[in-house]
């Protein structure tokens, strides 16, 4: 029977790539958060380097040989029908992954690497003078490259559905549009249901909230949560990000603003779960596809449960919500915790992605989705993408951007050539929901121990079920194995309705 064990030349030789990649990684995490401004063009030259030869390496001859010695690369079957599951779980990934890299050229890779290097700063300056000109040159590059790499890897029915693939394996537009159908009025509904009601929470005071108290109360947070800073470390940067480089380097980053701390706060708890599941991987499959999370809408999962599930709760609240007030006693004094609680879960349609609330939040991903589509689809040029932005905005949240900073240019992910990762976020929020309905099931006495600060649990649960497992499992093979049954988007309704019924005291 062939084990883990037998595949030790093919785990060795994906173990090098992977090392290629952390050092890419690493460049790319410095570059968002400490690299001074006039090392971008360096520092893109040394990202496409890293990942094509990383590329390079992983569709050598060399890597065909290993698979040949355990996999038919034609039929994509695995020779020894007797293979335990990880082994047979390694194949078959790392075959998928080959025959994605396979199809694009080294060349192709590098180009691709050092456009969206390049485009990061540009992004980043074109932000900060709210300038969408500055930045529509290196979109309608990356859309160009995006659309040829699309073509390369190929696909059945829209070009599309070969960049989500990447990010969500299996998922397509076929799927993903009746799925967002079927959300949206039920979604529009309950926001009616919400702005009948006579509740209207008030706002938290607008500071001044200092920067070094934020970042330790963030530390705090993530701490109670079981992120290991031995093992990681809380940094700022423009856009709130995690980055892994192995189980035992796992860096996450926060928004400050000295007027809104919940911006801080719930970037730390969002990024926190991504860590957890980072931290969570085994390190002894460093490298193989065993040591990687199995998709970016089940990784968005435990970020959305962190902030969300947990994170908005009352609960939480009870027990940080004191040491909050005494971080912060001059703009908190006169809030109460209900005060509090009621403010964190306001539902207002809004401009900013980031700081929407749960229910509206998905209102900005479908206007994303849709709008990616048509640029892949070349029904929308780039030219004109801060009009359809802001009337796609006006049409489904009521509300229009005043310039492209609040619009276009506030999402960071299209200047990563990251198109196909933005319905993975409601994805998200939608297997989050289903596993923590689980693990309400599984901990009975989980409110009480979040009650008492105690969220280790609820991190070990989330461990055991979903993070060591790397991508032994597909996402809905093992939401089943952790739920019983597959992606049922009525768990994340049932449970807005419950949350907002008793906020907003809905009949």
């Amino acid at each position: 029977m062939l084990t883990l064990a037998d595949l030790r030349p093919l785990t060795d030789y994906l173990t090098q790539i992977a090392n290629l990649q952390s050092a890419a990684s690493v460049l790319s995490w410095d570059q968002e958060t400490y690299m001074p401004r006039g090392g971008n063009g360096a520092r893109a030259e040394a990202l496409a380097t890293l990942q094509g030869l990383a590329h390079e390496r992983f569709t050598a001859p060399e890597m065909e040989e290993l698979l040949w010695r355990w996999v038919d690369v034609d039929r994509g079957t695995v020779l020894d029908p007797e293979a335990d599951e990880p082994a047979r779980a390694v194949l078959r990934e790392v075959l998928r992954d080959y025959r994605r890299a396979k199809r694009l050229p080294t060349p192709f890779v590098s180009h691709l690497e050092k456009t969206c290097a390049l485009a990061h700063e540009a992004w980043v300056l074109a932000r900060e003078k709210r300038d969408y000109a500055l930045f529509r040159p290196h979109l309608t590059a990356i859309v160009a490259l995006k659309r040829e790499e699309a073509a390369y890897l190929g696909y059945a029915e829209t070009a599309y559905d070969a960049l989500v693939d990447a990010f969500e394996p299996g998922m397509t537009a076929s799927r993903l549009t009746p799925l967002f159908a079927e959300l949206k009025p039920q979604l529009s509904a309950l926001l009616a249901r919400i702005r009948d009601s006579s509740v209207r929470p008030a706002p938290l005071p607008a500071g001044p909230y200092d920067a070094q108290r934020q970042l330790a109360f963030g530390s705090l947070l993530l701490s109670a949560m079981g992120y290991r800073f031995d093992r990681g470390r809380l940094d700022q940067s423009a856009h709130p990000f995690t980055t892994g480089f192995h189980p035992t380097d796992v860096r996450v980053t926060t928004r400050v603003s000295t007027e809104d701390i919940t911006s801080s706060l719930f970037s730390c708890l969002h990024e926190g779960g991504h860590g957890l599941y980072d931290q969570g991987l085994d390190p002894a499959h460093y490298g193989t596809p065993l040591g990687e999370a199995v998709s970016l809408g089940m990784h968005e999962s435990q970020s959305r449960l962190w902030e969300n599930c947990v994170g908005r709760s009352i609960e939480l609240w009870r027990h940080f919500y004191p040491l909050l007030r005494q971080a912060f006693p001059g703009p908190l004094a006169h809030v109460s915790l209900e005060g509090f609680h009621a403010a964190i879960n306001t539902v207002s349609p809004s401009l900013i992605r980031v700081e929407a609330d749960e229910l509206t939040y998905n209102f900005h991903i479908i206007v994303r989705y849709e709008l990616e589509q048509q640029l892949i689809a070349g029904q929308l040029s780039p030219a004109d993408l801060p009009h359809a932005w802001n009337e796609a905005m006006r049409a489904t949240l009521g509300v229009t951007p005043r310039d492209d900073g609040e619009g276009v240019l506030q999402d960071i992910h299209w200047a990563h050539g990251a198109f196909g990762y933005f319905p993975t976020y409601t994805l998200g929020n939608l297997y989050a929901a289903q596993v923590w309905q689980q693990a309400q099931r599984d901990l009975a006495d989980l409110p009480t121990l979040i009650e008492g600060g105690h969220l280790e649990p609820l991190a070990s649960w989330l461990r055991d079920r979903i993070h060591r497992w790397g991508r032994t499992h597909a996402s809905d093979a093992l939401l089943r194995r952790i739920t019983g049954e597959p992606l049922n988007p009525q768990h994340f309704i049932t449970y807005l309705e419950g949350k907002f019924a008793a906020i907003y005291r809905l009949a």
